[in-house]
């Protein structure tokens, strides 16, 4: 064959590459971006034509049209044949069976499928955002109570897996509530670079015509538009952030679950699932398995898996347009919303109904002495003693009092006697109802009454702080809410206006 002269007469796709993608991706785009699609058309539309880019002669048939096809067509019953290549060339086929090739392709005039794939995935994130940030914040909500009922509740504190030092079962979850409160946060900063508009950067460069790209943002409900045009269509930062943040969401969630795990075992037994949360063994009649710890844990580790597949797949592409971040990338990243969604349904089921064994924990306390710590801050405190020598006596009387299985409180005093006397040649000021109270959990919270703290005051202006917190996050979420509603109806009532009288 002479060169120059092949001419390609197929029109088909070839069926492998069919199937293998442009039908998933067609798939895709009709379960997930239907609405966006319709959405950009008419903002677009509105823009075009109030930008005098477009007659009302020109705007309103396809105005017209745009509806026709709304109303007409049944897009979940759609089958892909390949006739054409994608969900965007389907509607403007469409258009031209109604209005004829030359009017229906002045819609197109200053965008691109670029601009369009973007400013799609954003609005597919945003719907997303949206609602797991509230499932957080409804979970900041209970922990926050939970926390307040729970502020008088004993609880023995773990380091490195050992018993370490008595609080408050308020403590700990306000602990896991400031964690949850800076994630949140990280998912709020994420969602503001998600809501900024690359509509209008057309393939790269922006476009030649007079086009008003913060008209277009408003309309679609954006913030604002994003405003360099190949960081619109190349940056895919709005990505890697809102996946970071849900990856850190649910990896620390996923810690508080272990503790849960842990602290629900027959050994340790502080905390009491009550039976709605329980199954029972097929064979052994004597377990109680809170099973949906387990599927909260597992559950969490698949969305910080899919997260962070996201991250992966983002790793090493050209800092330009391309598919690896594209339809089918974000069809697989919108499994985290899904899984990490249970998670927060459950958790915030769950911790409300959670008790703490009272008798359990103060056996554990007993047995594991440790309130010893605040003995050594006493000695230092009553009797002038450096730490590092107060620190010894109280080991000492640790030592003795684990050595024969008994309560710190009640057999400690004759072991702190002799080892007070043996390390400082004097007898000790402390009485022994003084050393009861001072090595007793209640004394250890109490005295512990400064910032951030377990003390009642402390944990009490803590909690008043992270209301304070959730209440101004709830707030900037409804100001979204309301901006996003009135861009809503501003599109309907400019899109409506060009339908004219029909």
């Amino acid at each position: 064959m002479t060169a120059g002269t092949f001419k390609d007469t197929s029109v088909f796709p070839d069926p492998v590459y069919k199937e293998t993608v442009l039908r998933p991706l067609f798939d895709g785009a009709k379960d997930h971006h239907v609405e966006g699609f319709r959405l950009i058309d008419r903002a677009h539309l509105v823009m075009l034509h109030e930008t005098g880019i477009l007659t009302i002669e020109q705007a309103r048939p396809i105005a017209q049209a745009l509806e026709a096809i709304d109303r007409e067509i049944d897009v979940s019953g759609l089958v892909y044949t390949g006739e054409v290549e994608d969900f965007f060339f389907l509607i403007e086929k469409e258009l031209r069976t109604r209005l004829g090739t030359d009017l229906a392709g002045r819609l197109h005039t200053a965008r691109s499928r670029n601009d369009i794939d973007h400013t799609l995935f954003k609005l597919g994130l945003k719907a997303r955002i949206d609602p797991l940030l509230e499932r957080l914040v409804h979970l900041a909500e209970t922990l926050a109570s939970v926390a307040e009922r729970e502020s008088g509740t004993l609880i023995v504190a773990y380091t490195h897996g050992q018993p370490a030092q008595p609080t408050v079962f308020g403590h700990y979850l306000s602990a896991m509530l400031e964690t949850l409160l800076r994630d949140i946060a990280r998912l709020e900063a994420a969602r503001d670079i998600v809501d900024r508009s690359p509509m209008g950067a057309a393939a790269i460069t922006t476009s030649g015509f007079p086009i008003d790209r913060a008209l277009m943002a408003s309309l679609l409900g954006f913030s604002r538009p994003l405003q360099n045009s190949y960081g619109c269509i190349a940056s895919i930062d709005y990505i890697t952030a809102t996946y970071s943040a849900i990856e850190l969401v649910f990896l620390h969630l996923g810690r508080f679950i272990q503790d849960l795990q842990f602290w629900t075992s027959f050994e340790v037994g502080q905390v009491y699932v009550p039976n709605a949360f329980v199954q029972i063994s097929s064979i052994m009649p004597q377990k109680r398995n809170p099973v949906p710890i387990e599927h909260m844990r597992h559950l969490a580790s698949q969305t910080v898996g899919r997260a962070q597949a996201m991250l992966t797949i983002m790793h090493n592409t050209p800092f330009t347009d391309m598919n690896d971040s594209e339809g089918e990338s974000q069809g697989f990243g919108y499994g985290a919303f899904e899984s990490g969604g249970r998670v927060l349904d459950l958790l915030a089921a769950l911790v409300p109904a959670l008790r703490i064994n009272g008798d359990r924990v103060r056996d554990n306390i007993r047995r594991s002495c440790i309130t010893v710590t605040e003995l050594a801050d006493s000695l230092v405190r009553r009797e002038g003693l450096s730490f590092r020598e107060a620190h010894e006596i109280a080991a000492e009387v640790a030592r003795a009092v684990v050595a024969v299985g008994g309560d710190i409180a009640v057999d400690g005093y004759e072991a702190f006697q002799a080892a007070f006397e043996r390390c400082t040649k004097r007898r000790t000021a402390i009485d022994r109802t003084q050393f009861s109270e001072i090595v007793s959990p209640e004394n250890f919270v109490a005295v512990r009454d400064r910032f951030g703290g377990p003390a009642p005051t402390a944990l009490s202006q803590a909690i008043a702080g992270y209301r304070d917190d959730i209440a101004r996050i709830r707030q900037r979420m409804q100001d979204a809410r309301t901006r996003e509603d009135a861009s809503s109806r501003d599109l309907q009532a400019r899109f409506t206006s060009l339908l004219g009288d029909r």
